[in-house]
């Protein structure tokens, strides 16, 4: 098959595909369906793992992955809608061919108006064509926009946090360089912004474009748009695609706008709060937290209703627990900190720093840490103070945390509070606080 663009053969071709374009968009459209269906709340509680867990580089992929399934499962379900409203057109002009206004028997300014709307049948046949058609190829160009949008914010976040964060750069290099490149890209984001909201005005002027040039050159790679360009200019010179382009920007925006609209019934009461003396919130309970989006709170129980002699208590890991043991005893602090992004399968060192050689004194720095942690937090039944002695464990869901068990030995029964105490060092005056990190309320009845 011949690839030459120019060539009669080729162009007959694509015009031989362009017929038959729709059959193949129904095909992709409804595998894609199917597939972005499926992935849909696996991305969104993903997230919201991601984001409980402070992991941000995770947290940032998997919402540009929701987002984007979210645009193409509205694009491609409202362009199987339109296609198979074609169908049926197709279908029913078989059967009746055009509209014979005189048969309707309407009055002359009824039939008048109605041929000067509808004008004729294959003219609406041939409109919910090409809104079809349009739609389709919009819906992937929008996937580029969003990642295009991520790359430019994860290049400003990238610069700052490399460059003018960096402790090892001296400051005129870190200031010198990095804050000129942020703000390149920061007014290179606003000017790529404007001229894409307006059409293209900034590329019209011949001393603006001048000046726009290097800003739309850099962007060009920044936002991969050298992929998708053609695609893009396409869709500027025809009035269809403007208008289709100016249709959808509202209803996204009202969709948006609609998805973060919830009815309150009560002045007083909601759903949402953190456990207390008052509220009772199943993110404390693990018998509660039965569905995949379900996480726990800063500590989790068994059960609102305690039977035993004991209760155990479950505290998942996040980093702000380990900045609060950093911050408590700052010996723990790394001279290079290890967190972040890393590969499980090319390792080329296990070392915790140039000091940390040997097992023995990982073993005996993670020994120190969990020290650390149970010096930090201890607990109150009511007013009743009780020690803990937390180990490293998992949940039932494989969620890192520490975990301990307490005695319930002198509790009577009925309600009764359960408040997680925590110690943190003062700023200013680097003297102990004792804080309230977790309050959560339960029943006790001891098993007869």
């Amino acid at each position: 098959m011949s690839t030459d663009y120019k060539s009669p053969g080729f162009k007959k071709l694509l015009d031989s595909l362009q017929q038959q374009s729709w059959e193949l968009e129904l095909i992709i459209s409804g595998f894609a369906i199917f597939g972005l269906f499926t992935a849909y709340e696996p991305l969104r509680v993903g997230a919201e793992n991601a984001q409980n867990d402070q992991q941000i580089y995770q947290f940032v992929l998997l919402v540009v992955a929701f987002i984007a399934c979210s645009i193409l499962l509205f694009n491609l379900l409202l362009h199987v809608i339109l296609r198979g409203l074609w169908i049926g057109a197709l279908g029913l002009r078989y059967v009746s061919g055009d509209i014979e206004f005189d048969k309707l028997k309407y009055s002359e300014r009824f039939k008048n108006y109605l041929k000067k709307k509808i004008v004729s049948f294959d003219r609406y046949i041939a409109h919910l064509e090409n809104y079809c058609s349009v739609l389709f190829a919009i819906s992937f160009l929008l996937i580029f926009h969003v990642l295009a949008l991520t790359f430019i914010i994860l290049s400003i976040a990238l610069v700052s946090n490399f460059i003018i964060d960096n402790d090892n750069l001296p400051d005129w290099a870190s200031n010198g360089i990095g804050i000129p490149v942020v703000l390149f890209l920061v007014f290179g984001m606003l000017f790529t912004f404007i001229d894409f909201i307006t059409q293209g005005l900034l590329k019209r002027n011949k001393w603006v474009s001048k000046l726009y040039f290097p800003f739309y050159w850099v962007f060009s790679f920044l936002t991969l748009s050298f992929l998708y360009r053609p695609l893009v200019y396409n869709f500027l010179d025809n009035r269809f695609g403007k208008r289709i382009i100016f249709l959808l920007t509202p209803i996204y925006i009202l969709i948006l706008i609609i998805s973060g609209i919830e009815y309150r019934n009560s002045n007083y009461l909601e759903k949402d709060r953190n456990s207390s003396t008052l509220f009772a919130n199943k993110e404390n309970y693990m018998d509660m937290m039965v569905e995949d989006a379900d996480y726990p709170g800063e500590a989790v129980i068994p059960s609102k209703v305690i039977t035993t002699k004991f209760v155990q208590v479950f505290m998942p890991y996040s980093e702000n627990v380990e900045d609060r043991i950093f911050s408590y005893d700052k010996s723990l602090k790394l001279e290079e900190d290890r967190r972040g992004l890393t590969s499980t399968n090319f390792r080329f060192s296990t070392d915790w720093s140039d000091k940390i050689t040997t097992r023995r004194q990982k073993d005996s720095i993670r020994k120190h840490y969990l020290e650390v942690f149970n010096e930090t937090h201890f607990f109150k039944v009511d007013s009743i103070e009780l020690d803990s002695d937390f180990i490293i464990s998992t949940d039932a869901k494989n969620r890192l945390g520490f975990e301990t068990f307490l005695s319930l030995k002198g509790i009577v029964d009925g309600k009764h509070q359960l408040r997680v105490m925590r110690k943190r060092r003062d700023k200013d005056s680097d003297s102990i606080v004792e804080i309230i990190q977790e309050s959560i309320p339960f029943w006790y009845y001891k098993e007869q």
